[in-house]
């Protein structure tokens, strides 16, 4: 090795070069000051130069996002706040925009919208950096909605199927399961390949906590990032959190993998930008949201989508929560993410009171792409049976004048409530799309009928575990499935 290497190898010797190059000359800098400062907006006077969505760097650490360009003042939304920051204080530009790092190594682990652990452990190691605001895919860059992804709900995978690449919405009052059904889709994704990232907004400590336990002890977390801005942080973190979770799904989804992200919830994002518009003094419109609410999440959810095979074929799959009052699906925000995403999941308070769970209502439930993804063989035992449903929640109302009915009516409510018995489900119990098609093609063949009760459940018990140890799939054909379970129900024969 020559003695130039040597030397510039050393710390020294990078020093000697860095002097050897560095000569005097003017250099010119901005620099403001902060007028004003608190609930999490810095306003500041001077930097002419400065730019949207660009970093500003004050003396003591402290690090704020240029969100309003005034003509007098600088409207900032607060990253980081240090004790230091008060009127007066410097401030400069930086030049660069807001990014995260993405890669496996935030698999795991819980941060916020930042990047910065928030679970004790080392600063994960990014293996390339994003921007948070980005343009959503090109149409070229796009592909058709073609493969299904498995929630293990027995109603979402039969009658709301779901595809990869798809923006669905979870959508109900407060307490009817939202949470809870967003949690079990992403331990369904348990040995499928499917990266999940949860964005937790506005929640309680105790709430994320509870959250990160359930996923650790499903072992789902091990395929998860949980990103999460809590009640007492700043309203810009808030703001940036389902933007910080795309990101790091994106990175996925652009390296060719699957990827599945929760917003938890948009009701809660929606009233953190109203907060810092009404801060910026920005013009309020209906219900006091600022006029570009509806640019705000369409941007965020036109980010998910099914990328064809020339730019890697990943996909990003988009799950988003929102609250109604008192089952007013036709407010402001729901509307809105109505009208942007590609289906909604409802969940109806009165069914969470009748302990019909998931309380989720078929009949003001949709996937617009959905059955172009879900699998021929369960599609076609899935019509079958939700022909039969439909008819029941008809029928149904009927038996409430106490009147007679047909022979045949009756048969068809009797049906109907063993299947309604048969689509409830437990919490933290997914089923593979082998289990969905036993228990589909029992129930169109009568193998459950005259059932219930412990009885019924039994039965699907011993029919959901004698799935997962057969070797069937769903390539074969009805007649291997009806057999096979034909033999594992025992004396139950079908109905012709």
């Amino acid at each position: 090795m020559s003695t130039d290497t040597l030397a510039s190898a050393s710390p020294l010797g990078r020093q000697a070069a860095w002097l050897d190059s560095y000569h005097f000359r003017l250099r010119l800098a901005e620099q403001g000051k902060v007028a004003a400062v608190g609930d999490g907006i810095a306003w500041i006077e001077g930097l002419p130069s400065a730019a949207m969505d660009e970093i500003v760097r004050f003396d003591g650490g402290s690090e704020a996002l240029i969100f309003h360009l005034g003509s007098r003042r600088i409207g900032a939304i607060l990253l980081r706040q240090s004790e230091k920051l008060a009127a007066g204080t410097v401030a400069f530009l930086t030049g660069r925009r807001l990014d995260i790092g993405v890669g496996d190594d935030y698999l795991g682990r819980v941060v916020d919208p930042l990047g910065s652990p928030l679970d004790g452990g080392p600063p994960p190691r990014a293996s390339q950096r994003r921007p948070l605001e980005a343009s959503s895919p090109p149409i070229t860059s796009r592909d058709f909605v073609n493969r299904s992804l498995v929630s293990g709900n027995k109603m979402v995978d039969s009658m709301i199927p779901i595809g990869k690449g798809q923006r669905q919405l979870l959508i109900g009052d407060a307490g009817t399961g939202k949470s809870a059904l967003a949690l079990d889709m992403v331990i369904a994704q348990k040995g499928r390949k499917v990266l999940c990232v949860y964005v937790l907004i506005s929640q309680k400590r105790s709430a994320v906590v509870a959250t990160v336990e359930t996923l650790r002890r499903a072992g789902a977390l091990d395929y998860t990032c949980v990103v999460a801005a809590e009640a007492t942080a700043m309203p810009g973190l808030k703001f940036l959190a389902p933007f910080a979770g795309c990101t790091l799904a994106e990175g996925w989804m652009w390296d060719g993998r699957d990827a599945l992200v929760v917003y938890d919830d948009l009701t809660t994002h929606a009233r953190a930008y109203r907060e810092l518009s009404l801060l910026l003094r920005r013009p309020p419109g209906r219900e006091a949201y600022p006029g570009d609410i509806f640019f705000l999440h369409s941007r965020l959810l036109e980010r998910s989508t099914c990328l064809s095979a020339h730019c890697g074929g990943g996909s990003m799959t988009a799950l988003a929560l929102v609250e109604t009052e008192q089952s007013e699906i036709a407010a402001y925000i729901p509307t809105n993410l109505i009208s942007i995403t590609d289906g909604q999941i409802y969940l109806d308070p009165q069914l969470f009171a009748r302990s019909f769970l998931p309380a989720i209502d078929v009949t003001r439930s949709v996937s617009r792409v959905g059955g172009n993804a879900q699998h021929p063989a369960i599609k076609a035992e899935a019509g079958r049976m939700k022909l039969d449903f439909l008819q029941f929640l008809e029928l149904e109302v009927f038996t409430r004048f106490g009147s007679r009915l047909e022979a045949g009516i009756e048969a068809k409510i009797r049906r109907g409530r063993l299947l309604r018995e048969l689509l409830k489900q437990e919490r933290l119990a997914p089923l593979s799309a082998e289990q969905h098609m036993a228990w589909l093609v029992a129930y169109n063949d009568g193998l459950f009928d005259g059932l219930e009760g412990e009885a019924l459940a039994a039965r699907l018990a011993t029919l959901i575990t004698r799935v997962a140890s057969a070797s069937l799939t769903l390539a074969d054909g009805r007649d291997a499935w009806r057999t096979a379970i034909s033999d594992w129900m025992g004396s139950h024969e079908p109905q012709a």
